[in-house]
């Protein structure tokens, strides 16, 4: 399953209004792993952005002056994402201004909903989350995920954020492969856990070496001082 996780940045909230993307991220994922693969651009809208929303994303006019503009970009753009599922947290921000913006160029572009499947990250947490905080930084707290780097929004860093939360979101940690032995046929969300065969070497045990193990003895040692009863002395 190749799906892409989407974040954009904007002008504004309403693609009706005038406002337009200035920035597209994208990163890719196949079976629940990141490729590596991903598609990053900046795009002038071709329009002023308020300074409102510059103290949100830090996107300037004057940064923004000798970027493409969306009609050179997207072509590239939909090639990547075609066939593939979207994860989008707020889908229909990000999809309504996607649209807008090919509907502009007027040659018979498809919408994003033709030719992509969607998952909205906010309905999923909606659902298993009811009646709590559910934006982009509330999941990274509650799944124990790094935003640290996340001092403004930034449409590629987000999206390798959301790739994060949702796994951790559908399933957590569900790609166990330690070796390429039999499947067991356990399988969730596409990937499967995989067993060590007879035939294959054990894996390799480094031990602790002598400072190593002097540091452990005294932790031991500190315990049982503060405690009277250390059971690993024992």
């Amino acid at each position: 399953m190749r799906q892409i996780i989407l974040d954009t940045e904007t002008t504004g909230i309403d693609p009706k209004q005038g406002h337009r993307i200035v920035e597209i991220g994208c990163v890719e994922m196949i079976d629940r792993k990141l490729t590596g693969n991903h598609f990053h651009v900046y795009i002038n809208p071709e329009r002023v952005v308020e300074q409102e929303v510059i103290n949100v994303h830090g996107i300037t006019n004057e940064f923004l002056a000798d970027k493409p503009v969306f009609r050179n970009i997207a072509d590239d753009f939909l090639a990547f994402i075609r066939g593939a599922e979207l994860i989008i947290h707020n889908a229909p921000f990000d999809i309504g201004f996607i649209n807008h913006e090919f509907s502009l160029l007027r040659r018979g572009f498809p919408t994003v909903e033709d030719c992509c499947g969607v998952i909205d990250t906010l309905v999923l947490a909606r659902k298993k989350h009811p009646g709590q905080k559910n934006n982009l930084d509330a999941l990274c707290k509650r799944y124990f995920i790094d935003n640290s780097a996340r001092t403004l929004h930034g449409a590629l860093l987000d999206s390798e954020i959301l790739a994060e939360v949702y796994l951790a979101m559908t399933g957590g940690q569900t790609a166990l492969s330690l070796s390429s032995g039999e499947d067991t046929g356990a399988q969730e969300e596409g990937s499967a856990i995989r067993r060590i065969g007879s035939d294959k070497p054990v894996l390799r045990v480094i031990a602790a070496d002598g400072a190593e193990l002097e540091n452990h003895q005294a932790k031991l040692e500190q315990i049982q001082k503060k405690s009277g009863n250390c059971f690993w002395l024992n």
